[in-house]
């Protein structure tokens, strides 16, 4: 409606290929009353970066969503364009409605005596799970790690939702090929077998050998009902809404116009903004309205101490305020009570709101802590151990940059690539979500949109993130009280 597009979401990155076959799924909501404009930019990745325009594009293709579902097949090739004078080569686009099948099975599989590809050396091997569609070609829904240097590989247990597997269809052919991995991206074909959901399902009592060259082992198969987000909100887990904002000396002085706190009689600033939209939607998860908010970086009255964890409503015993309208009125209070400074240290919020969450480990308290900063973290290493040692309780930290700052580090922080490390321990699940307010305003100026815009963005990974917790934690949701 905007007119403008907006980012929805990456492939994984394939190595050294030119056709690649990408794994990762994109789920959208299909509306046949509406135009639904798709575009497509590939691009060769040159560096570690988030950031887009630091890799190198290859081309683009635009198409619409009905499109792609009314072509033969619901498969659509289109050319890409975009880099003048050069062909760029095709997109493959496939769509498919996702059943309404809600199982996840769990699978582990090993093989033995593999063909020896390498000269020198044994194999690399890994497994490409595909599902036949219904006009007999196949769609990789899963490969496995890599197992290096062995002909004898045992694959690390996974698990798929059975619509990625099948579609929900227990006959539906499922192919399995077994490659070794090269570094150049040219792996070399092993073997294949061809199975179905319920062959698998049926062979979870003994040990299955496919008879293919070479035999692949199916070392257990279980299947459990994979719980909704709503499942555990119906079944009473409460989401607890904690705030963190940046009161350091790079935000500006808060009077001044220039200042990432200014105080506008006609507008919000963007840290209002941020609090404002990220609350008003969690706030309706929380029956008790209250909400821990704090502040950091700034030297606070009557001794003028530097804190990372005062609260905005000055009361150190019950740091609550009153919904979100008393959190954004705490925060204007203290910008004209506190002196912004430094530095900016996010591990003691982090802490805090841990400690909290520690206490209650059962399923019924979620707890999501939104940090508002302006950029630059000077505790970096204090900040991922908190975040390792959060990733085992039931949280969730959401931060919002605002400013013109780069964020590069900031990124490292977001594990969607890579889980976050600490001295050598990795966070046991991605916890953090990462997004630079700037990519959310509304160019008109409309701030209803930008706050609707970073809401919807910021909050997306929350449902994933409590199910993970669930999940590891084998909290299963109460029976919903009957109404």
């Amino acid at each position: 409606g905007s007119k403008e597009w907006r980012e929805f979401g990456r492939t994984e990155v394939i190595d050294n290929t030119l056709n690649p076959d990408f794994v990762r799924k994109f789920v959208l909501d299909y509306f046949f009353e509406e135009k639904q404009n798709l575009r497509f930019d590939v691009y060769n990745v040159d560096s570690k970066s988030y950031n887009i325009s630091k890799h190198a594009f290859l081309g683009q293709a635009f198409v619409a969503l009905g499109e792609v579902i009314g072509s033969q097949r619901s498969r659509l090739e289109r050319a890409l364009t975009g880099v003048p004078g050069k062909k760029c080569g095709t997109i493959l686009l496939s769509a498919e409605e996702l059943s309404n099948c809600r199982d996840i099975v769990t699978m582990q599989l090993c093989a033995n005596k593999l063909d020896k590809k390498d000269f020198f050396g044994k194999s690399d091997p890994f497994l490409v799970f595909s599902r036949s569609n219904e006009d007999g070609t196949f769609t990789i829904c899963h490969k496995t790690e890599v197992v290096k240097n062995t002909l004898n590989p045992v694959w690390q247990p996974f698990s798929i939702p059975v619509r990625a597997l099948c579609n929900g269809d227990y006959d539906r052919t499922v192919k399995i090929d077994v490659y070794d991995w090269d570094r150049d991206g040219s792996h070399d074909f092993i073997g294949e077998f061809a199975t179905s959901y319920r062959e698998l399902s049926r062979a979870q009592s003994q040990f299955t050998v496919y008879e293919v060259s070479p035999p692949v082992t199916l070392l257990s198969f279980t299947l459990e009902s994979e719980f909704t987000f709503v499942d555990y909100i119906r079944g009473g887990t409460q989401l607890n809404f904690t705030v963190a904002i940046d009161f350091t000396a790079s935000n500006g002085i808060p009077s001044q116009p220039t200042s990432l706190h200014y105080m506008s009689p006609y507008q919000l600033s963007a840290y209002a903004m941020a609090l404002k939209a990220v609350g008003e939607i969690i706030q309706d998860y929380d029956s008790d309205k209250l909400f821990p908010a704090y502040g950091f970086g700034a030297k606070i009255p009557p001794d003028g101490c530097i804190s990372h964890q005062f609260p905005l409503n000055s009361n150190a015993e019950n740091p609550s305020c009153v919904g979100i309208d008393g959190v954004l009125e705490s925060y204007f209070q203290s910008l004209r009570t506190v002196q912004l400074y430094g530095p900016t240290n996010f591990a003691p919020v982090i802490n805090q709101v841990a400690r909290v969450a520690g206490q209650v480990t059962d399923g019924s308290q979620y707890y999501i802590l939104l940090i508002v900063t302006d950029g630059v973290i000077s505790d970096m290493l204090q900040t991922k151990e908190a975040i390792v040692n959060a990733s085992a309780l039931p949280m969730s930290i959401i931060i919002v940059g605002v400013g013109p700052a780069e964020f590069d580090a900031m990124e490292e922080l977001d594990g969607d690539d890579v889980r976050v490390s600490s001295r050598g321990r990795y966070a046991e699940r991605d916890i953090v979500q990462f997004v630079p307010f700037r990519d959310y305003v509304d160019r008109s100026g409309n701030q209803v949109l930008s706050m609707a815009r970073l809401a919807k963005d910021v909050l997306a990974e929350i449902p994933e993130q409590l199910l993970s917790y669930m999940k590891s934690h084998n909290i299963k949701p109460p029976a919903a009280d009957p109404q």
